[in-house]
């Protein structure tokens, strides 16, 4: 494993370094904001260019790693402690419910590769789809309209509209 070329590597662009550091210095009025100012949380998300839908939810204990990477569709929701790593474009569908500790991941490494470069994959959950508590959607995953994804379950692979899953690895056990 060559960490000396992985750490050389140049990750993100100076304006992405720029915005991580602004974004870092700004989150503390995202994380101490009293949990009912919805909007603030909106606010602060768009102003550092997050779209953000109609009437959405963010708990202020959520972690947004890229706000400019992420799309939110009205009426949506982030529980407490979910964690989205959007290192690449995260599209989260109108009427979703991602729940407490739910780990959306669109990042990881080519680790077949000596350097382990990073890899900044997009994550795309479609509308009205229900992410359980604990459950982790991995990178490049798509989550059709209407899934569920169930408590503690970890996705690899996308899930079809409508269906299921459930558990390590995620398996589709049903329809909604």
């Amino acid at each position: 494993m060559d960490i000396e070329a992985n750490r050389r590597s140049e990750k993100y662009s100076r304006g992405e370094l720029m915005g991580r550091f602004l974004w870092a210095c700004c989150t503390p009025l995202f994380r101490w904001s009293p949990r009912l100012c919805w909007g603030w949380r909106r606010f602060l998300l768009r102003l550092f260019g997050a779209k953000v839908g109609a009437r959405v939810h963010i708990h202020p204990s959520a972690w947004i790693f890229l706000p400019w990477n992420l799309e939110i569709g009205d009426w949506s929701s982030v529980g407490f402690d979910a964690l989205l790593y959007n290192l690449g474009p995260m599209r989260i569908g109108e009427r979703v419910t991602i729940s407490q500790r739910a780990h959306l991941c669109g990042g990881t490494h080519r680790f077949r590769e000596p350097s382990m470069p990073l890899v900044r994959a997009a994550i795309t959950v479609g509308d009205e789809v229900w992410i359980c508590a604990d459950a982790f959607v991995g990178p490049g995953v798509m989550v059709g309209a209407r899934a569920v994804v169930g408590a503690g379950a970890v996705v690899m692979r996308s899930v079809h509209e409508g269906k299921i899953v459930t558990g390590n690895p995620a398996r589709e056990t049903g329809e909604r």
